[in-house]
């Protein structure tokens, strides 16, 4: 996993994106690609050099804020998912921060929880899809 350090790293991060949350789950494009790109850290993984996982980070009132974060379909269970979050983990101990929070779909919830995210929030829908918040100190 890596940071995305040119326009194709970051266009191979968005494609995995697009293909999770656009194309697989029916998110609107304009509710997943939003006005935070540009302030975000990209980060994008590759699997026999394609792209395969992707992840954007944000900081936000003392904490890093994962977002974004996706594995595609064929793909996933097979620790991609575990790798992108702990490189942003990594990013945001490295920038002085000690706190993770992010919006997981509650689907994921058991996955987070086994990284040592703690569920904050009652559930709430965020683009149709129902998620909750988690936090983890670092």
């Amino acid at each position: 996993m890596i940071i995305a350090k040119n326009e194709q790293q970051k266009k191979d991060a968005y494609a995995v994106r697009r293909a999770v949350f656009i194309e697989e789950q029916k998110v609107p494009e304009n509710l997943e690609m939003d006005e935070h790109e540009n302030q975000s850290i990209h980060f994008v993984g590759y699997v026999g050099g394609k792209p395969a996982a992707a992840g954007r980070l944000r900081f936000l009132d003392g904490y890093g804020k994962l977002e974004r974060i996706c594995v595609l379909k064929n793909l996933r269970g097979q620790h991609y998912g575990k790798d992108i979050i702990r490189a942003m983990e990594e990013t945001i101990r490295s920038r002085g921060f000690h706190k993770a929070k992010l919006n997981a779909q509650t689907h994921a919830i058991g996955f987070y929880q086994s990284l040592g995210y703690e569920v904050i929030s009652d559930e709430f829908m965020d683009a149709g899809i129902p998620h909750v918040t988690m936090v983890k100190e670092l």
